[in-house]
């Protein structure tokens, strides 16, 4: 421990992690604390008996990160970076597979959709086009009228896989919509081959190269502010010692609500700002279940694919995926392939969900909640993996409680906040001296490739306080 940092990053997800790794390589002084035992937020694993090893949570980003690990980490990292090929999607509307880039899906558009090449080409086009500045009013409803009125099969098709990937919904600015689409048509989806436990080894190695100061197993209790600046954290280790980290800035990779009200105050924050900041809407959290089968039994990966996107819903709706008597359910599979030396095959389930289902249960009715949701699972998987409840070696599910008890995401959030959250997480330091925020927020900056650009952002900002 040194006497004082020139950052302390609270949180190890993607964005903390990234931040932390670019300053301690720019020569400062950086201390990262996290309240797990383990580094990496939602981008992490966990085991169970008999070798088993389990990635929290599907994943799937685009071709960009790619570049940004190999610019902000290392080339060993990038190069564990494998494109997802098989794109599954079976519904009431279409069944069809795809690669998920902009070819592919132009020629379904025009051959399976009926739709001209012309307004499929001026669609792309206006969605590549999107930024931040565009106009907020013009939602992915207003954006899908224009080109595919009426075309509902057509809204599920482009809509359905970025609602899982970020928690979109057709009311929310286009923009949010536009981005992340565009990111991945350009090359289509990708995931970590080796499994998040070897990413994070592989992070955790390049943070301790690069000077980072790492300690796991610190609840950050408080920010301490003083006369308007920033000056360190208190934080408690699982033993009960409190104990106090100075420095010159705060990174926090925590919830954006939680920075502002639980680990500083309002009271250090101007009336107005506050009351921005208590508008912010949290996004939506998710529930996943986690399949093992024995070793031996392969899934067909012709048959179920790298991602299935499945429902029974007779048409898209974005409130109708957050329902608790679930109809629409992703599967990722990870096949020997995903993870090298393995012979095991694993499923994970995941649905958007509300916390309001998952809270104020008895601690029976919530086991009992998800054992139904394992079942049900599985169940709706045997359409496409026959005999599977034969060759199940290990199940369980993670709920919005699930999320909220090991990240401390209010409301177990897994896409932070909504767009409003973007201007009040980059304003922090308008407010406060020295603060500063990098995580999901914005919608937009969700998911992998959103996390690591956003922790570059902030690591940015950081460096020209602590240069100036």
């Amino acid at each position: 421990m040194k006497e004082i940092y020139d950052v302390i990053v609270i949180g190890s997800g993607l964005a903390g992690m990234t931040a932390a790794n670019i300053l301690g390589r720019s020569g400062h002084s950086v201390l990262l604390l996290e309240r797990h035992y383990q580094l990496g937020g939602l981008a992490t694993s966990f085991l169970r008996p008999h070798g088993i090893i389990f990635d929290v949570s599907l994943h799937g980003f685009p071709f960009g990160m790619i570049k940004s690990c190999r610019r902000y980490w290392n080339q060993e990292i990038a190069d564990h970076i494998v494109q997802l090929r098989k794109i599954r999607f079976d519904n009431p509307q279409f069944q069809l597979e795809t690669t998920f880039d902009r070819d592919d899906f132009t020629r379904i558009l025009i051959e399976q959709f009926g739709v001209e090449r012309e307004t499929v080409i001026a669609f792309f086009n206006k969605a590549r086009s999107m930024s931040h500045y565009d106009d907020q009013t013009l939602t992915a409803r207003d954006l899908f009228n224009e080109f595919f009125p009426n075309r509902l099969d057509i809204v599920r098709l482009l809509m359905e896989p970025i609602t899982y990937a970020n928690g979109s919904t057709l009311d929310d600015p286009a923009l949010t919509y536009g981005i992340v689409f565009s990111n991945f048509m350009s090359k289509g989806v990708y995931t970590f081959q080796g499994g998040t436990d070897l990413l994070i080894n592989m992070m955790t190695k390049e943070l301790e190269k690069n000077g980072v100061d790492i300690i796991k197993n610190a609840q950050v209790e408080k920010i301490v502010v003083k006369n308007g600046n920033v000056s360190g954290v208190n934080y408690r280790k699982n033993n009960g010692n409190e104990l106090h980290a100075a420095a010159k800035t705060i990174l926090s990779n925590a919830n954006l609500k939680g920075t502002i009200f639980n680990l500083i105050g309002k009271d250090f924050f101007d009336k107005s700002f506050i009351e921005q900041a208590e508008n912010v809407r949290l996004n939506n959290s998710s529930t996943q279940v986690y399949i093992a089968v024995k070793e031996g039994f392969l899934i067909d990966e012709n048959q179920c694919g790298d991602l299935l996107f499945t429902s029974t819903a007779p048409i898209f709706d974005s409130e109708k995926l957050l329902d608790k008597n679930i109809t629409s359910r992703t599967f990722s599979f990870y096949y020997p392939k995903t993870r090298p030396g393995s012979e095991r095959c694993y499923v994970v389930a995941s649905t958007n969900a509300n916390y309001a289902d998952w809270d104020n249960l008895t601690k029976t009715d919530y086991k009992n909640q998800k054992q139904k949701l394992i079942e049900q699972t599985i169940n709706h998987l045997k359409k496409y993996v026959p005999n599977l409840d034969q060759n199940i070696e290990w199940t369980e599910a993670a709920t919005p409680k699930t999320f909220e008890r090991y990240t401390e995401h209010l409301a177990g959030a897994s896409f932070g906040t909504k767009y409003e959250g973007l201007a009040i997480s980059r304003n922090l330091s308008k407010q406060i001296n020295g603060l500063f925020h990098a995580g999901s927020v914005g919608i937009i900056m969700s998911g992998w490739l959103g996390a690591v650009n956003y922790g570059v952002i902030a690591a940015n900002d950081v460096d020209a306080f602590l240069t100036n």
